[in-house]
């Protein structure tokens, strides 16, 4: 590498499920594309580590993982996150010549320590800091955009610091501003966020994206960010940031892990998230199955008041109980013998979820999601053949590199 150049760096920021993965891996599959060397570092929060996964599966991850600097249990903008940020960006940079650094925070991160972090770092060159804002969460949880502010100041005026004070900073330290699920909001209302959202930081380059869309060539356009722009800010916030004693988990967010061997009854996995999930469980990300579709390895992914189910490929179990599978002996004798080592009572089939939301909801919810998977008589029924109610969608997106 050019001891001379600046490596530039780029950073995805936003509040939980605003889309920040979606768009990673949209990048970093560009990247392969256009044969752009590009590193990349994701966090999460959870122990569990779902977006390091689902960026680990890209193509271009899958062959050089060397590439990829996957930060968990901690949040970014922590004193610990930054330790081990410096630490991650120094294995990439003795290990690899990168063109392109992209960063993707985890949900609760605040920008300014990152922010204050790089500018320290000569060697690397801070471009873009995006924060992704979801229009669907804007448009239920403030009317459209139009209580974001007040809500902010009422929190200001009463000494209030929560996830509204997160969200509205988040908005001023960007240099970009990228509306993501705008194809969820009506057209005539899309304007109205983003008229709301832009009184935060008029200075921030806005744009609307859909399904991770934004070209990688634009990235390599960004001037430095500005760091005199955000200097009187940083002098406002710092004290505040300073005294808070979140530790790793800020903002009163919690998170909790669920793990299981067991499939989740589908009908009442439906009946539980209709009646607990509200706009207090800000995300819950994962791996699971499904009695009723057992065959498939499903990703779960759920912001605000929405659920999505992906599918993202077939268990080994699965495979090699389908009697039309169209392998070989062979080939079924390999997976047998895969499967032998695995420790669960169905094979390699399990569940893992990460829920994250406001304290006083996650141990709630969790308790509810864990009441989905099935009773020891619900298993032997499931051993019999027994079809169980499904009323999840049955057309499902596919996950694709």
């Amino acid at each position: 590498m050019n001891k001379n150049r600046k490596v530039p760096v780029v950073i995805l920021n936003g509040f939980l499920g605003s889309g920040k993965t979606t768009l990673f891996r949209s990048l970093l599959s560009q990247s392969k594309k256009k044969n752009i060397s590009v590193c990349a570092i994701v966090n999460d929060m959870s122990e569990l580590d779902v977006d390091g996964e689902l960026i680990g599966n890209t193509d271009i991850v899958e062959k050089d993982n060397s590439i990829l600097e996957s930060i968990s249990s901690c949040v970014l903008s922590s004193k610990k996150g930054i330790e081990k940020l410096n630490q991650a960006i120094q294995r990439l940079l003795e290990n690899q010549s990168p063109e392109l650094i992209i960063i993707e925070t985890s949900g609760s991160c605040h920008p300014m320590p990152l922010i204050q972090y790089f500018q320290s770092r000569e060697e690397l060159n801070l471009t873009g800091v995006f924060v992704l804002v979801d229009s669907l969460m804007l448009a239920h949880d403030f009317n459209y955009g139009k209580s974001l502010i007040p809500k902010f100041q009422q929190n200001l005026s009463t000494g209030k610091r929560d996830t509204t004070n997160l969200l509205v900073e988040q908005i001023m330290f960007c240099s970009h501003l990228i509306l993501t699920k705008a194809d969820r909001i009506e057209d005539e209302r899309l304007p109205d966020i983003a008229t709301y959202v832009q009184q935060i930081n008029p200075l921030a380059s806005t744009h609307s994206v859909v399904f991770g869309k934004l070209t990688i060539g634009s990235l390599f356009e960004l001037k430095e960010y500005n760091y005199f722009q955000v200097a009187q800010l940083i002098e406002e916030l710092k004290p505040t940031l300073e005294a808070e004693k979140h530790g790793d988990t800020p903002y009163y967010i919690d998170s909790k892990v669920i793990k299981d061997d067991r499939p989740f009854h589908p009908q009442r996995l439906w009946d539980i998230c209709h009646q607990y999930l509200d706009k207090r469980i800000y995300r819950s990300k994962g791996f699971f199955w499904l009695a009723s579709r057992d065959k498939h390895s499903l990703l779960w992914q759920q912001a605000a008041g929405g659920i999505s189910l992906e599918l993202i490929g077939s268990w080994r179990s699965g495979i090699v109980e389908d009697e039309n599978n169209g392998l070989s002996e062979e080939e079924i004798e390999v997976l047998k013998d895969l499967l032998a080592k695995e420790t669960g009572r169905f094979g390699d089939r399990h569940c893992e979820l990460t829920v994250i939301g406001d304290k006083t909801q996650v141990n709630q919810f969790t308790d509810k999601l864990s009441s989905c998977f099935l009773t020891d008589e619900e298993i032997e029924l499931w051993h019999a053949g027994h079809q169980f109610e499904d009323p999840w969608p049955k057309n499902m997106v596919i996950m694709v590199n």
